[in-house]
């Protein structure tokens, strides 16, 4: 059976692509819901719902710190509201909506009262139980450095050993330890990964369910690209120390923070790795100090970030990859199936996406779309696509369109069959 990507524009002209008309759609959640309906009508059977669990994992990366991250950062609360009055009509057993957002969001600033109150409401109404779940172990606000670790026992996650089969494996070709996520510690990281060894921290909730619908906000990436079906999986992950985002150093020394050679720039990074290994004391304000003292000496340009934010970045879509595999094949015992276990359902938010300095700092971008489909890669492609990128330059993307069945590949646009190429015409000026 072909996989299927179907796309729908939810503006009638040009003249209504604009964010402040776009944005009015996320008020009328009776026009969500008949769109998203529409879409799924076909391709998500009752049957394949009725008295089963279902997650919903939505894009909940970080709290709203300006005004329009209401509409561009997270998947919107009335998106994700109209999804899920869907999926209860449909009678399952149990819905649980998780995600594991930055170690620094705010959840109670993110999932407001208000969302609670309207979540319990239609529990009550359809007499489904409803669970929002923070998979996170562990806290920390680098402004504060108040670290709070092991806030959900490690009893609560699969721990999965991709070994030689990571596709981490081809750059993990020193003993050293060579891995880095951004504020977080690196000798931590360096027991999940390393050459011939490479864990994740899945949360069991994965495993529990029957159905698994991603809800991504599609929006750019200063690491992958691209955050869409295939990132937000990412968020099944509960524990960050397990998820390598770069590799230690600039290119000249084998690493891929930042292009080039230049020891200030490494001696920054090292010292960043000492505040993150004393986070919670006080010399972790020196460490954290000396490093950016460190990192502004050198002249900076668009590629020079400390966290390996840009597109020579060459592990966080190698991770995506890896975490993309356990989603579909992974079995509750840490093993993988030759072949897939759960069916991976995405409906993405595309209605205001993200543009520019993405994920966490995004500006609206009006595209205009929602998408429903169970081919994470086709469905980013197809995103990529419409925001005018060319994804054989994307590296997730590249690779994820490698493993695709082309021959099978059922793409929609407005209930119309069209190719890549075809949704050029329905791109938007970014």
């Amino acid at each position: 059976m072909k996989n299927f990507t179907l796309i729908r524009s939810v503006y009638n002209s040009e003249n209504e692509r604009t964010t402040g008309k776009l944005s009015n759609i996320y008020d009328d959640l009776s026009l969500l819901k008949g769109l998203i309906s529409g879409l799924m009508k076909d391709n998500l059977q009752d049957a394949q719902v009725a008295n089963k669990k279902v997650l919903l994992k939505p894009n909940w990366v970080l709290h709203s710190k300006k005004k329009s991250d209401d509409i561009c950062l997270r998947t919107h609360d009335n998106f994700l509201l109209a999804a899920l009055e869907i999926i209860l009509e449909k009678k399952p057993s149990k819905v649980i909506i998780g995600d594991a957002p930055i170690q620094g969001c705010s959840w109670d600033k993110m999932i407001t009262p208000a969302f609670h109150e309207k979540i319990k409401e239609l529990s009550a109404r359809f007499a489904v139980p409803v669970e929002i779940k923070d998979f996170r172990r562990r806290i920390f606000d680098p402004t504060k450095n108040n670290p709070v670790s092991e806030r959900t026992p490690l009893s609560k996650y699969v721990i999965f050993d991709l070994g030689k089969e990571s596709y981490l494996e081809p750059i993990s070709i020193s003993k050293k330890n060579i891995f880095r996520v951004t504020n977080y510690d690196p000798d931590r990281l360096a027991e999940a990964h390393k050459v011939g060894m490479h864990k994740y921290c899945i949360a069991k909730e994965l495993f529990d369910v029957d159905v698994v619908i991603s809800v991504p906000k599609i929006k750019t990436h200063q690491k992958s690209g691209i955050t869409g079906a295939l990132k937000n999986l990412v968020g099944v992950n509960g524990d960050k120390d397990f998820l390598p985002h770069h590799r230690l150093g600039g290119t000249g020394f084998g690493g891929d923070c930042y292009p080039g050679k230049n020891y200030l720039r490494l001696w920054s990074e090292l010292a960043l790795d000492n505040a993150n290994r004393n986070q919670g004391k006080l010399v972790y304000w020196f460490w954290l100090k000396t490093s950016s003292l460190l990192w502004k000496i050198n002249k900076q340009t668009k590629v020079h970030h400390i966290s390996a934010a840009w597109y020579g970045n060459d592990t966080t879509w190698r991770m995506v990859m890896d975490l993309n595999k356990v989603a579909l094949y992974g079995r509750a015992d840490g093993t993988l199936a030759s072949e897939p276990q759960r069916t991976l359902f995405s409906l993405c938010d595309a209605i205001i996406g993200g543009q520019g300095n993405g994920p966490l700092k995004p500006e609206p971008l009006p595209l205009g779309i929602i998408c429903f489909s169970d081919n994470s890669a086709i469905t980013d492609i197809s995103m990529a696509a419409l925001m005018r990128f060319n994804f054989h330059k994307i590296p997730l993307l590249a690779a994820a369109y490698d493993l695709s069945e082309k021959n099978d590949i059922n793409l929609k646009f407005n209930g119309s069959p069209i190719t890549f190429n075809g949704l050029s015409s329905h791109a938007i000026d970014t």
